[in-house]
């Protein structure tokens, strides 16, 4: 059974938020760093929600449905990880540098969701919501789109596709200039990033999970490859592809080249090394799983 749904903490959340907008908005010069540079109620609400929904999560279900500690704990860091790049003076700083904007895309792309999906915290989150959610998220339209997005040959296309997409130049310096357009760049690279390595690190066997063990490492090395590609063409180019950030302003002493060329390699090897934490992941996710067969079913 459920605990009421409460309002006097969601009226606390967006007091907090209030007291935030209007902090930036009349002192923006006089924030420390780890303030927001541009409070956006969508990140501060994602952010403030979800973990209130865990921690109601973790008073409603059962300890034995809940993940382990270390999950719980990789949630969170994966959540905050996000609020960090998007809501702090980190974000300043992604707008005028473009290895700093490729270091906060690896956190939302990589890092930060592959933190959020190794947390396997989503029966938290559901326990946790408001009933009358439940059933918006239970819904057969929005189960179809999810697993038409997770489907095996959409989803590594849809995630080295959307890296591609957002750094083609023309659109890359049309997207910087335009503020609603930066922010949907930021949350289709978020939550992509989720749905793909919810997919990929799922400690489950199949079924429930949607994927196999193979299917699973087979996606890993699809987009493994498109990632060292563009990262090499960046970090050994010498043409400089995004004028952009000259436009708006470096604020660290550093060339047009060798901004890109760090950006680069920012794509390059991290997302490398990404790549194969989640092939680790997957091996030894079905090595466990084996080994629980077979103590269910011996011989």
């Amino acid at each position: 059974m459920t605990r009421p749904f409460s309002w006097t903490g969601y009226a606390a959340l967006l007091a907090l938020g209030a007291a935030l907008y209007l902090a930036c908005r009349l002192f923006p010069a006089d924030l420390p760093a780890w303030m927001p540079w541009e409070f956006h109620w969508p990140e501060f609400l994602a952010t403030a929600l979800t973990l209130a929904w865990f921690v109601r999560g973790l008073k409603i279900l059962p300890k034995a449905e809940q993940p382990a500690l270390w999950r719980k704990i990789c949630f969170v860091a994966g959540v905050l990880s996000f609020y960090i790049v998007l809501q702090t003076h980190v974000d300043y700083y992604a707008q005028h540098m473009f290895f700093v904007h490729r270091a906060a895309h690896f956190v939302l792309h990589h890092l930060g969701a592959f933190l959020i999906a190794l947390g396997m915290s989503g029966p938290l989150l559901y326990a946790g919501m408001p009933d009358f959610l439940k059933p918006l998220v239970d819904a057969k339209p929005v189960q179809r789109v999810i697993g038409f997005l997770q489907g095996p040959a959409i989803a590594p296309v849809l995630f080295v596709g959307l890296l591609y997409f957002w750094l083609i130049p023309a659109i890359h310096s049309y997207v910087m200039l335009d503020d609603d357009l930066y922010q949907v760049m930021n949350w289709t690279m978020a939550v992509n990033g989720v749905m793909f390595w919810a997919l990929v690190l799922d400690s489950r066997a199949k079924p429930p999970a949607r994927l196999s063990h193979l299917l699973r490492g087979l996606m890993i090395l699809l987009i493994e490859l498109p990632q060292m590609v563009l990262g090499a063409i960046l970090s050994l180019s010498m043409t400089d592809y995004y004028p952009v950030y000259e436009i708006c302003g470096r604020v660290l002493d550093m060339t047009a080249l060798n901004d890109e060329h760090y950006g680069g390699l920012m794509i390059w090897l991290p997302g490398t090394l990404t790549s194969f934490a989640a092939m680790i992941v997957v091996l030894v996710t079905m090595r466990l799983n084996e080994e629980k067969a077979e103590h269910e079913n011996p011989a």
